[in-house]
């Protein structure tokens, strides 16, 4: 079982970092052949973004909850503590996560035009998400220790942490690079 979800894990690490790999390379070689970097991608290019986005999502969801059980070892008793305390934590990132997307979303759109006002905006945003993030962590982190003791609660943050981190390389691989 171990086995199966380290090999999960690094599959899912591999392809997020290829889809950043992938970006950065579409970028370089727009550079190369001369192009202007436009702001926005085709209609069929940010639909596919969008699509592989949510399908990353779904893997993560999916390989998310495999791989907590995994790392926790949870018996029955500290499972039907747990699992309902995580689906509060879960639905409150998702919506603070959906939040995040639109900010990034909102950047990518406006990236050419972009103000020093609405730069500075949408970054102090963006900067509030992640404080929100950690405190929502935080919180959690409390609860699970306060049903399930530290050593637990630590591997539920040390999990979460990595996920949250794939999920940015995510976010970051559909943000117009610079150059």
């Amino acid at each position: 079982m171990k086995m199966r979800v380290v090999i999960g894990v690094s599959l899912f690490t591999l392809f997020a970092f290829c889809l950043l790999l992938l970006a950065q390379e579409k970028s370089e070689t727009q550079k190369r052949s001369g192009q202007i970097a436009t702001t926005t991608a085709t209609d069929t290019e940010k639909k596919n973004i969008e699509e592989y986005i949510k399908l990353l999502r779904e893997n993560v969801g999916q390989e998310k909850d495999e791989l907590l059980g995994a790392v926790l070892q949870l018996n029955a008793d500290q499972a039907a503590k747990f699992w309902p305390i995580y689906d509060e934590y879960n639905a409150e990132m998702s919506k603070l996560n959906d939040l995040k997307q639109a900010n990034i979303n909102a950047y990518a759109r406006e990236y050419q035009q972009l103000t020093d006002e609405k730069a500075d905006q949408l970054i102090m945003e963006n900067l509030g998400y992640q404080k929100q993030r950690t405190e929502l962590l935080a919180k959690y982190y409390e609860r699970v220790k306060q049903e399930l003791g530290a050593v637990t609660a630590a591997r539920f943050v040390q999990v979460e942490n990595q996920l949250l981190l794939l999920i940015d390389i995510q976010r970051a691989s559909t943000l117009p690079i610079v150059g």
